[in-house]
């Protein structure tokens, strides 16, 4: 299966989302998946492709030009696509993808993951979306989420499609990469 990843070009405060990045690593190296992401040898990026990497997994990254050299891609694991855009990167990520994760990040992550649940509302892809919500990162995002719904901004269902874990092994269980 193919399991993308959204995550940032920092590793931030904490070390917990460094340590769950490569938790997740190891999770998706022993569902057998291929990692899908954003190509950057740098923060939870980097830390995500290194240790599949490490492990000797399958990782294939996808960096817009302009960011080669800004977010210095990674160009020690299985296969890096130079693209032209953000908007062509996230679609490659889209079309080579089953499965969606967003790990804490920026703006970048929080670009990535709008864009993914609207495509996904709209019938564009098919695949599931699930949030690894590390330390309580992302549980704002997720209260806005369900205010979104009480005020009628979101359909009900579109927020139950979205999988929500702080831990990477029961999110991907949840998600469908790992069964038990």
């Amino acid at each position: 299966m193919n399991v993308c990843v959204f995550c940032g070009s920092g590793k931030g405060k904490n070390p917990l989302f460094a340590e769950a990045a490569q938790e997740m690593a190891f999770q998706l190296f022993h569902s057998q998946s291929t990692l899908i992401y954003g190509g950057g040898n740098i923060g939870l990026m980097g830390i995500l492709a290194d240790r599949v990497m490490d492990l000797g997994g399958k990782v294939i990254g996808i960096i817009p030009d302009f960011l080669m050299k800004k977010e210095v891609g990674h160009r020690g694991i299985t296969q890096l696509e130079v693209v032209d855009s953000m908007h062509e990167r996230k679609r490659r990520m889209a079309d080579l993808t089953d499965v969606f994760i967003a790990l804490p990040g920026g703006w970048g992550t929080l670009d990535e993951l709008a864009e993914i649940l609207t495509w996904k509302q709209l019938g564009l892809i098919q695949g599931e979306i699930g949030i690894l919500n590390t330390n309580h990162y992302f549980d704002a995002l997720v209260l806005q989420m369900e205010t979104m719904v009480k005020e009628g901004f979101l359909h009900e269902n579109s927020l139950k499609d979205v999988k929500i874990s702080d831990s990477p092994k029961q999110l991907l269980i949840q998600l469908g990469v790992i069964t038990v």
